[in-house]
């Protein structure tokens, strides 16, 4: 903004300039002048009323250098002012004066009189031509046409002019003569020339030409006497004005006539420019005031910039570099304070790089910590949290690693499985151990899970007290697998022993109801029949018990295919609703869902055990309802169907969800134990997932999640690589 005030007082000082070179222009950039100085100026007194204010500022809020800054302000302010206040007195003086001295009697007089003087002249020789005319006139009246051309042309010679032309009736031209300067046509008389014509009188007129040059043009009308007709005609004449005398009578005109603008406007000009002056004064003093301002900030700027380095190493910070300005007083000191925080910054550098060793070594430690699946939770001796890593929180369900500084205990407050975690700590720790190990088991609602725990003390350091460091595995995963695999040996070994004595022991009970029952008294008879109907019913039960076994220990021969879920699941609902029973079967699917590779004989037996587990708990309930969703989605990035299983029954026990998928854990009387478990195995050999929960509303609800494809699958196994390991063991 400054730049634009300077550059506007400069540009009002060219354009008055302008005026007192060319009066004709002082009327068209009055205006303009007094427009460019009044926005110069408000440009330059508004960044002076900022600068002033900052200046008051940093005065009152007593910031280094504000009062050096406001005493270098004022003394280039009243050095300033002086000066101009003269300067602008003898220019008003002068201009005054100079302006008055432009105009006096004997310039004024001597250009009238030159004015007069060159009108006489050129009023003198218009009246020789039109005379010349005259005579040429008088001569052509008596002048046979034959010879009127010949004639013409003698006569103008001799008038001196330029180009004659005869008129007849109807500005008809009959004759033309001229000197060869000009090759136009004649032209018609002009109307002004034929209208004094009419009247009798001569015409007489001064012509301007191009490049300043004039001429004088005459007509004279005469009768034409020609044996008895007289006709009227018109004699033209172009008569030359020499150049020399041309261009004195403009001159002069030219002259008078600036004369007279510059007394019109001699009172206006000297006011305008009186006002412009000192409208360039109050800008330039304006630009003074400014120039001291900035002139004082840079003259306090290092004094500055030494206040601050010293605060900012007061406060720290050793590698404060300020900026030499000069090589004066003022520039050594600067370079000495440099010097002097340099030797600091390298102190503390060296300082800091042992530090800096540790904080990598504990930086990597916490690396290998966060990419643990292990559980590692840091305390203080109140069970404060110190640190924590990821698998933690993952573990026992809540976000440890972003809960520093907080209380254990009121972490754990809402989250059961951390509870738990908590309680058992606390026993150990209140008892004085702080070097423990125990197997612990977690319950929650999704089920329970089994850790191992170590605790050891952690050594105090000059930042942190002495505290614990418990480290805790999640085996519940193993454990199951373990327990799937010893009930897999049992289910083989029990089918193995259990069938083959099975059969003979059916069919001898047969064979003596056939041989005896005929034979024997009625009540002897009775007696065998419901002995013989109740080893072969029993023999019954137990083959299916074996049957169960036989698949529960089976080894996945898997047989993947494409096929179409929604047929397939109405197609087993539908198996079901035409069975005589009161329960009400509700299935809810997308047509347009995609197919699934899976193993459809699999799927198959993992609905018929779902819904035939739901009707089961449903017997003999009235009202009784199943709902069957089938749905297809994306969950954690990977494409799978979910299948779930719902009913308004009584639902799980208490207690019991957890290990609802357990071999021969069951709550029907009826049931075997063998149900979900095979249907966990089952989609276990999919890699899919199984929950069981009970309703809020009542009932209990099972959700199975299979992947839509092997793509899916092998992401899943990616994800969770222990998905494989399982997978393997159970092949």
């Amino acid at each position: 903004m400054a730049t634009l005030g300077v550059a506007l007082t400069l540009a009002a000082l060219f354009l008055l300039t302008q005026t007192v070179q060319k009066s004709d222009d002082f009327d068209r950039l009055q205006d303009v002048i007094l427009a460019i100085n009044l926005a110069g100026g408000v440009l330059l007194l508004a960044l002076l009323i900022g600068n002033l204010a900052r200046l008051l500022r940093e005065y009152r809020t007593n910031v280094p250098g504000a009062k050096l800054k406001a005493r270098i302000v004022g003394m280039f302010v009243g050095l300033a002012v002086l000066p101009l206040l003269v300067v602008f007195y003898f220019s008003t003086e002068f201009i005054n004066r100079g302006i008055d001295s432009w105009f006096n009697v004997q310039v004024e007089e001597g250009l009238d009189n030159a004015l007069t003087l060159s009108r006489a002249s050129l009023e003198l020789q218009k009246r020789r031509n039109l005379e010349a005319t005259q005579v040429v006139a008088q001569r052509l009246s008596l002048a046979d046409d034959r010879q009127v051309v010949f004639e013409l042309s003698m006569l103008r010679r001799e008038s001196g002019a330029r180009d004659m032309t005869l008129y007849g009736n109807n500005n008809t031209v009959l004759a033309r003569s001229s000197d060869g300067t000009t090759a136009s046509l004649p032209k018609p008389l002009r109307e002004e020339v034929v209208l004094q014509m009419q009247q009798g009188r001569p015409f007489v007129s001064l012509e301007s030409l191009a490049e300043g040059h004039v001429e004088i043009r005459t007509a004279v009308v005469f009768t034409h006497r020609a044996g008895r007709m007289q006709e009227a005609r018109v004699v033209q004449g172009y008569f030359p004005v020499a150049d020399r005398l041309a261009e004195m009578i403009n001159s002069v005109e030219r002259s008078y006539q600036e004369y007279q603008q510059l007394v019109f406007f001699r009172e206006d000009l000297k006011d305008l420019l009186t006002l412009t002056l000192a409208f360039v004064l109050l800008l330039s003093l304006l630009a003074a005031i400014y120039g001291a301002f900035v002139l004082s900030r840079r003259l306090v700027a290092p004094i500055q910039d030494l206040v601050a380095g010293t605060r900012a190493v007061a406060a720290g910070d050793f590698d404060t570099r300020l900026p030499t300005p000069t090589r004066d007083e003022i520039g050594f000191l600067i370079s000495s304070f440099n010097d002097m925080t340099q030797r600091l910054a390298t102190a503390r550098r060296e300082a800091s790089l042992s530090q800096a060793l540790v904080e990598a070594e504990r930086t990597n430690l916490e690396v290998i910590l966060a990419r643990l699946s292990t559980g590692v939770l840091a305390l203080e001796a109140d069970l404060t949290i110190r640190n924590a890593n990821q698998a933690s929180g993952s573990i026992l369900g809540v976000d440890l690693e972003n809960r520093s500084g907080e209380a254990l205990s009121e972490v754990a407050k809402g989250h059961a499985l951390l509870q738990q975690f908590v309680d058992v700590a606390r026993i150990h720790l209140d008892s004085g151990e702080t070097e423990w190990r125990e197997q612990i088991v977690l319950r929650g609602e999704v089920g329970r899970r089994v850790l191992t725990c170590a605790c050891t003390a952690l050594p105090g350091d000059e930042d942190h007290a002495a505290g614990y460091v418990v480290v805790f595995d999640d085996i519940t995963g193993l454990l199951q697998a373990q327990r799937d695999a010893a009930w897999g040996e049992v289910a083989r070994r029990l089918a193995h022993e259990i069938k083959n004595p099975l059969t003979p022991i059916q069919l001898s009970a047969e064979r003596m109801r056939r041989k005896y029952l005929k034979s024997m008294s009625e009540e002897d008879a009775q007696i065998l029949d419901r002995a013989t109907h109740t080893i072969v019913q029993q023999v019954e039960a137990m083959k299916e018990m074996v049957n169960a076994f036989s698949d529960y220990a089976r080894a996945p021969d898997m047989d993947i295919s494409l096929f179409d879920l929604d047929k397939l699941a109405h197609e087993i609902v539908d198996l079901y609703r035409t069975q005589e029973n009161e329960v009400r079967i509700v299935l809810t699917s997308d047509p347009t869902m995609p197919m699934i590779e899976a193993d459809m004989g699999r799927v198959r037996q993992i609905l018929h055990n779902l819904i035939r587990n739901a009707v089961e708990a449903l017997e003999n309930m009235p009202d009784g309802r199943i709902d069957v969703h089938v749905s297809a989605g994306e969950i954690d990035n990977v494409d799978v169907v979910q299948l779930k299983v719902e009913d308004n029954g009584p639902g799980f026990q208490t207690g019991s969800v957890s290990q609802i998928f357990d071999p021969y854990v069951t709550t029907k009387p009826k049931g075997t134990g063998l149900g979900l478990a095979i249907v966990k195995k089952l989609v276990e050999e999919h890699v899919g997932s199984i929950r069981a929960r009970n309703r809020e509303e009542g009932g209990a609800m099972i959700s199975v999640r299979l992947p839509l494809n092997e793509a899916a699958r092998e992401l899943i196994i990616a994800k969770a690589p222990g998905r494989a390991e399982t997978r393997r063991e159970n092949a």
